[in-house]
């Protein structure tokens, strides 16, 4: 399927007309109406219900989103969710009976396999291009997310802007991986592209379906690829494998009994080489998950089961409830830390990290950095008090709160 988006972009600089009309005609300040612009990509139909799966950069910050067929129908498409961390995105068109795509083990196939990548580059509707794998398990550091996952399929299959969230599958028709970069110094093909493999692509948009949001897991450990030269100085027979540098204190890989030192080799009978590939095995999994690991100690194998943690060191998963609200708000929040709370002298509280598109940006001006410490009255001492707050709340909320540095409480009031 082909996919256009609409996104809203921000004037860089000031309008030419400002320096003449500064005020509008109520004395507020002039301000130059964002500008839209239309791009298109690629996505692949994954059931039959209209669901879509695409690259994150393909619709991120689209004000409106078509779908246009293979058969030229086309339809409006909503977003279901976007997964910055591997560049992935789900969304849906309203229609029925449509043709899926087969999945492919993307841990079974191999450098040299012969694999088609499909796409509208360039606009050019429903293009074929063959290549082989070139690659497995490459990290390009492509993607800025905080918490990224690069363990790219990489192949040499022609691949150009349009292509993006397109299929790359294999000689069977199944869906091996999405099409997601290329490296280039001139903006085109010039013979290396890069596809996020379909089994962390089928873990991500199951999640977004489920819950709205990535169920992420941590193993908890500080890893490094083995070279020569970390073989040598630690005595190692080989290079296969990843190095374990450091524990996350209290972490899952901690409570495990893995040791700084140890060399991880397998990952549920899935033998890992790099970090990236060690990366890639974690991101199919969620929190609670028990995976077993088989590794190096002091040159002898051990086998050891392991309970795959959240990022907060806990097995619980996301409530889909409160991600639903957030989305409506179109906030991202964070807890305070101690140091934050004492030195402004309140007891708990939460801030606004990011404001996205959604209720608190169309309906007040709210800016990012505010503190909500009540809602409707109530306290919120941390970021599952509100969650639970909010997700109880019908018609409309009022958050009480303050600016760091700034004076006096503030009230926003806000419908759901």
């Amino acid at each position: 399927s082909k996919i256009k988006s609409e996104k809203s972009m921000q004037p860089q600089g000031r309008d030419f007309f400002h320096h003449f009309f500064r005020d509008d005609q109520f004395g507020r300040p002039y301000q130059q109406k964002p500008q839209e612009r239309e791009s298109s990509g690629s996505g692949v139909i994954v059931s039959k219900d209209g669901y879509i799966v695409t690259n994150n950069h393909v619709i991120n910050d689209a004000t409106e989103i078509e779908v246009v067929l293979n058969n030229k129908k086309s339809y409006k498409a909503q977003v279901i969710g976007k997964d910055p961390s591997t560049d992935i995105a789900l969304i849906k068109v309203d229609a029925n009976e449509l043709s899926s795509i087969h999945w492919a083990n993307s841990d079974d196939v191999n450098v040299g396999e012969w694999v088609l990548a499909v796409g509208n580059p360039f606009n050019l509707a429903s293009t074929v291009t063959a290549g082989i794998v070139s690659a497995k398990g490459r990290n390009i550091n492509i993607l800025k997310d905080k918490g990224a996952i690069e363990s790219f399929i990489q192949t040499d299959a022609a691949v150009n802007p349009g292509n993006s969230g397109g299929a790359l599958v294999n000689l069977r028709g199944e869906l091996v991986g999405i099409n997601t970069a290329i490296a280039t110094p001139t903006g085109t093909y010039a013979g290396y592209s890069f596809a996020v493999p379909s089994n962390i692509v089928q873990k991500v948009i199951g999640d977004l379906r489920e819950f709205g949001v990535v169920q992420r897991a941590y193993i908890g450990v500080f890893i490094k690829d083995i070279n020569n030269e970390l073989a040598e100085e630690l005595g190692l027979d080989d290079l296969k494998g990843v190095y374990v540098q450091g524990l996350t204190e209290g972490g899952a890989a901690d409570e495990a009994g893995i040791k700084e030192g140890d060399v991880i080799t397998m990952i549920n009978e899935v033998e890992v080489k790099t970090a990236p590939e060690l990366q890639e095995e974690i991101a199919q999994y969620r929190p609670g998950d028990v995976i077993n690991i088989i590794l190096k100690r002091n040159g002898k194998a051990a086998n050891v089961n392991m309970t795959l943690r959240n990022k907060s060191g806990n097995t619980k998963l996301v409530d889909k409830p409160s991600l639903k609200v957030l989305n409506v708000l179109g906030i991202e929040l964070e807890e305070l830390s101690q140091s934050f709370k004492v030195n402004n002298r309140i007891g708990g509280g939460v801030k606004i990290k990011k404001i996205n598109k959604g209720k608190v940006q169309d309906e007040t001006v709210v800016k990012e950095g505010f503190v909500i410490t009540k809602i409707d009255d109530e306290k919120v001492e941390s970021l599952d008090d509100f969650k639970s707050i909010i997700s109880s709340k019908e018609g409309g909320v009022m958050f009480e709160g303050f600016y760091p540095g700034k004076g006096g409480a503030y009230y926003f009031a806000i419908g759901l």
